[in-house]
């Protein structure tokens, strides 16, 4: 994943999307395997200890159990789904403004008064020219990990 910083609540860890289908599976870890493509809102997601250029599954878990982050919105057809890959910079900016627009609706507290912030998935190149043209949006903290849903929390 390419680690980008911004604005507090902005602060982006950047990964990427492939098309991969495949279902869930329970990990050794006690935690579920997840096609990034099957992702939900509500979702609870523990950080890769490795970083990835294309991630094709993460760890869910129940959010009552320790996470670092919740998907909390998927935003379709990213820049109107052009034919082309519209790169990686458009992308993130697309990605910067539609998970900050779509933050308080899930939260319930705008990203700039939140003591979270957010991240999300893009789509890769080769994702995208398969058809994934989807962002995945991501609340998460830089302190403590998370031990519930932040749906409604205000936080």
């Amino acid at each position: 994943m390419d680690r980008r910083a911004g604005s507090r609540g902005a602060a982006v860890v950047v990964g990427v999307l492939t098309l991969l289908t495949g279902c869930a599976w329970f990990g050794d870890d006690g935690t579920d395997r997840t096609q990034v493509l099957e992702l939900s809102v509500g979702d609870c997601v523990v950080t890769p200890q490795d970083v990835q250029a294309e991630l094709t599954d993460v760890a869910t878990v129940p959010c009552g159990t320790t996470h670092q982050m919740e998907v909390y919105a998927l935003v379709p057809d990213a820049l109107d789904g052009p034919d082309a890959y519209p790169g990686a910079d458009a992308l993130t900016a697309f990605a910067d403004g539609a998970c900050a627009e779509r933050f308080a609706d899930y939260v319930g507290v705008d990203y700039r008064d939140s003591e979270l912030f957010f991240t999300y998935l893009v789509p890769s190149t080769r994702g995208w020219s398969e058809g994934d043209t989807t962002v995945t949006c991501l609340a998460t903290t830089t302190g403590e990990p998370l031990t519930a849903s932040v749906a409604g929390s205000e936080r």
